[in-house]
Order: structure tokens, then C-alpha cells, then sequence
């Protein structure tokens, strides 16, 4: 009698391309930033929006992607984020360096810390925070008139100027060139940026700058949270930010 041969169980044509569909919708969603929809995460990635929004659904439930607070849209989840960690993953090894610093501060706040780089003239965040998602992440790198972070950028890199027309996101966001000028002086001369309700209604935040040992701006800290929570005048906020920033870059520096 012949022997039974048990071969182990491969993929097949239709587990493989979903697999590559999944690779896609991820990769679509990196590029989106945090709080991208359904939809858009469809257009930019090709695949017709009832297969994306079952395999996004699929996504969620393994951790690889996660809802953004208000369910408006997806963002890269835990599991995406720790796979990108363990091949060099979107951070820099100084500013991991930092990472428990950066986590002392979250301890000590009820908003999300984020921790923004600078290199080349561009916002990249390199320290998300896990338990408070960051909708419109994409926004914020792309318009930066209307955030804390980027209007911070802008304050310290004059030679970047200013897009020809300012696209108003909400009613508060500022898009008249003059006023944005002495919103960006105010912020050089007083070392903090604020945004209320500027790139999303009913959110506001706080930035200071991370100054390297020639006191370049090379990113700042954060603090993002509700309207109301997250106050421009906030003067204990605005001091614990200054003195973690502090921290942190002693951490890059060392």
C-alpha cells in the first residue's frame, strides 16, 4: 500500500491575492496619514470600495489597523506599527532614544504627546502616541499653516514661504498672509505654537521646540487633545512641554 504523503498547506490564487490587496490597503493608509476613509483608501489604492471595507474591517480586527477616535477613518495600527519598528520603522535612533522621556510625559497628561522631526524641511512624526489617534495626520504635513506643529515649522524656516493661496480647513484656520505672519513672529518670539478648532473643529494643541546644541529647531513635543482640554493659555501645560522637550533632545544628544 502507498504511502500517504501529507503535503503542508500552501496559499491558493485567491488567499494570495488578498494577502497582496491587505499589503496595498496598508500601504494606502501609510501614505493617507491617520483618518482616511473608506473611501479614499479605495480611490488611491484601486480596489473596489466593498472588497476594501472588508479587508480593512479584517485589518482592524488583527490589530494591523485601528478606527480613529471619532470612526471617521482608519490609521496604522499597533501590530503595523511594531512590524515597522523591528526594520527601522518611520523613527530615527536618536529620537527612539528618547522614547521613555516621551512616556513619562504621557503619563503625567490626559491629551495625546506627539513628537514631530524636522529633517529636510519636513514634518515627520517619529513618536505617536499609541493611545490617542491622530486624525488627519496627512493633513497636518501638507498644510501647514492651519497646526501647532506645523505652523511651529514655518515660524523657524522663513525660507519656506507660504503657498499662493492658504485653504481655510475650518472657519478659525488662519488664511490671510498678514496674519499669519504675525501669528509665526509670535511664535519665534515666545517659543510656543498654538491651533484651536484650526485644522479640525473641536481640536486644539500646544508645540514647543526640540533645539539641538546649536539652538536649530530640529522638531518639537506636542500635546493634542479636545477644545476646551488642550487651552492656548495654559501656562502649567505650555512649562512641562519646555521642560520634557528639554529631556528629550538630552536623550537625542547624548
Amino acid at each position: 500500500m502507498a504511502a500517504v504523503t501529507h503535503r503542508q498547506h500552501e496559499p491558493g490564487g485567491h488567499e494570495t491575492r488578498a494577502a497582496q490587496k491587505a499589503l496595498v490597503l496598508l500601504e494606502a493608509v501609510a501614505q493617507l496619514g491617520s483618518g482616511a476613509t473608506a473611501r479614499d483608501i479605495s480611490s488611491l489604492s484601486g480596489i473596489p470600495p466593498a472588497t476594501a471595507y472588508r479587508l480593512l474591517n479584517l485589518l482592524v480586527a488583527d490589530g494591523f489597523l485601528v478606527r480613529v477616535s471619532d470612526l471617521s477613518g482608519f490609521a496604522l495600527g499597533r501590530r503595523t506599527r511594531e512590524l515597522a519598528g523591528a526594520v527601522g520603522g518611520d523613527a530615527s535612533e536618536d529620537f527612539r532614544a528618547a522614547h521613555a522621556v516621551v512616556e513619562q510625559l504621557r503619563a503625567r497628561v490626559r491629551f495625546g504627546i506627539f513628537v514631530a522631526s524636522y529633517a529636510g524641511d519636513r514634518i515627520r512624526l517619529v513618536d505617536r502616541d499609541p493611545d490617542h489617534e491622530l486624525a488627519g495626520e496627512n493633513v497636518i504635513r501638507t498644510h501647514l499653516h492651519a497646526s501647532a506643529i506645523g505652523k511651529l515649522l514655518l515660524s523657524h524656516r522663513p525660507e519656506l514661504g507660504l503657498p499662493a493661496s492658504l485653504r481655510p480647513l475650518t472657519g478659525r484656520t488662519i488664511v490671510e498672509p498678514d496674519v499669519l505672519a504675525v501669528e509665526l513672529r509670535r511664535i519665534r518670539e515666545c517659543g510656543v505654537a498654538h491651533e484651536v478648532d484650526e485644522i479640525k473643529v473641536g481640536r486644539s494643541a500646544l508645540a514647543v521646540p526640540l533645539r539641538d546644541n546649536r539652538m536649530t529647531v530640529i522638531g518639537c513635543v506636542a500635546a493634542i487633545g479636545r477644545t476646551g482640554r488642550v487651552r492656548s493659555d495654559d501656562e502649567d501645560l505650555t512649562q512641562l512641554l519646555r521642560t520634557y522637550a528639554d529631556r528629550i533632545v538630552a536623550e537625542i544628544m547624548a
